[in-house]
């Protein structure tokens, strides 16, 4: 049963992979045809894995070009990052340990020049519920400079370490692809 699920896993998957180079391509020159950015929000569902991570890696990265950095979720409130959330973002010098969830609010959304989500579902919800344009909203893993299996940035909670792990290791990966991106867009 698990061979059939993984090749439906695999098929479903089919057209990120084949769509990645395009997306990619796509994704950088929409960043580098508008003025860089001065403020950034990344989004994920919950903020207590993903979107605090990406946050702190863009902060750094981005701090030389005076960029701010926030993070929010779709869901939740003041709820901290599980541990297996920290001990992962401690591979990466980043603290989690008072990392307490924030809600997204259209106060948020308006004081951003870019929005980063973790899915094309949370770019959906963005523009849905806020009407934040499509044009605003980046797909984090759509800078993703490796061959991938989708777009999406997968939700480590409730996972094993492992996996955490391996999605850090993606965000970084992805973060400083986006990085290199806004240092070279129009000031």
């Amino acid at each position: 049963m698990t061979s059939v699920h993984d090749l439906l896993l695999r098929v479903r998957r089919t057209p990120d992979r084949l769509l990645h180079p395009l997306r990619r391509r796509k994704a950088v020159a929409a960043l580098r045809s508008r003025p860089r950015p001065t403020a950034l929000l990344v989004i994920c569902h919950g903020n207590i894995c993903r979107s605090p991570v990406a946050a702190a890696l863009l902060s750094r990265a981005l701090a030389p070009l005076g960029i701010s950095v926030r993070s929010a979720g779709l869901i939740g409130y003041n709820r901290p990052s599980p541990a297996e959330a920290v001990t992962a973002a401690a591979e990466h010098d980043i603290d989690l340990t008072n990392h307490r969830s924030s809600l997204v609010t259209a106060q948020l959304i308006r004081a951003a020049d870019l929005i980063i989500v973790m899915d094309a579902g949370q770019r959906r919800h963005l523009y849905e519920r806020f009407g934040f344009p499509f044009s605003n909203v980046a797909i984090l893993g759509d800078f993703d400079p490796h061959p991938v299996e989708t777009r999406t940035i997968r939700d480590p909670v409730d996972q094993r370490s492992e996996v955490f792990a391996s999605v850090y290791a993606r965000i970084a990966r992805c973060v400083r692809a986006l990085a290199e991106v806004l240092a070279g867009a129009r000031s």
